[in-house]
């Protein structure tokens, strides 16, 4: 009797067991792109160098009101070793010296860029079909650039960022919303400023290469690559395009 007790029970061990063993299999999860007629070719390009195609995709992003943020980027740092990780940050500025974010420079990413400052960024845009992957190293913002834009900031993101030590483990939220009391019982009165901590501000990223991606419905997606040559190379007008600013640009396959 007691052996038949324990079936169920063994059963049900080996189907967690089998369970931990499984992949869910979703292959079958995919979403129309956009048709053959609408695809991304070099007379397409609105600039023959990336900075104004970006700017081009960028705003018709912004011009759709289901993209609720289209300045999100999935920003990917390293460690000196190569370890990568990734998260997103809000893009805040954008031209040709440099893609431009703000963060707490004692946070995980910014300690990952003190160590090594080659990191890649990722936007996608799901109801335009469209990303654009950017790679590049990063540079830290003047402080003053800091500060202005630190105090553009509405005062309880302000108190936010003076609250939060990034990265760092607490016991608990509580202890978060004690530091902001503490914080809105000081600044949040008429014309104080909320200092900017040393430990906050930004970066720039100066690409190497940023890349156009469109999607197509048969999966021959359309990539088109903005680089910096290498050493001695000379575009052919085949495979390789004369850009502007120094840039070349290329088409890649899918």
């Amino acid at each position: 009797m007691r052996t038949k007790c324990f079936v169920p029970l063994f059963n049900s061990i080996r189907v967690k067991l089998n369970l931990r063993k499984m992949s869910i299999d979703i292959g079958g999860m995919r979403i129309k792109y956009k048709d053959k007629d609408d695809t991304f070719l070099e007379k397409h390009l609105v600039s023959n160098e990336p900075f104004g195609q970006f700017k081009a995709w960028f705003e018709d992003a912004c011009a759709r009101k289901e993209i609720l943020e289209p300045n999100a980027m999935c920003l990917a740092t390293a460690t000196k070793d190569g370890f990568p990780s990734a998260r997103f940050v809000l893009l805040k500025a954008y031209g040709k010296d440099g893609f431009k974010f703000f963060t707490n420079y004692e946070s995980r990413k910014a300690k990952e860029l003190a160590e090594n400052p080659n990191v890649a960024a990722t936007f996608y845009w799901e109801v335009l079909n469209r990303s654009i992957r950017i790679e590049g190293s990063v540079e830290k913002l003047p402080e003053e650039e800091s500060i202005k834009y630190f105090h553009s900031r509405p005062v309880p993101s302000q108190i936010a960022a003076c609250a939060s030590y990034q990265s760092t483990p607490i016991e608990s939220r509580d202890v978060l919303c004690e530091r902001e009391r503490a914080l809105e019982a000081e600044y949040m009165i008429p014309n104080k400023e909320v200092p900017k901590p040393q430990y906050w501000g930004g970066y720039a990223i100066i690409p190497r290469s940023v890349e156009f991606w469109q999607g197509q419905r048969d999966r021959l997606h359309d990539r088109i690559k903005f680089r910096k040559p290498k050493s001695g190379e000379v575009p052919d007008g085949k495979l390789l395009h004369q850009g502007e600013d120094g840039w070349v640009f290329e088409r890649l396959s899918p």
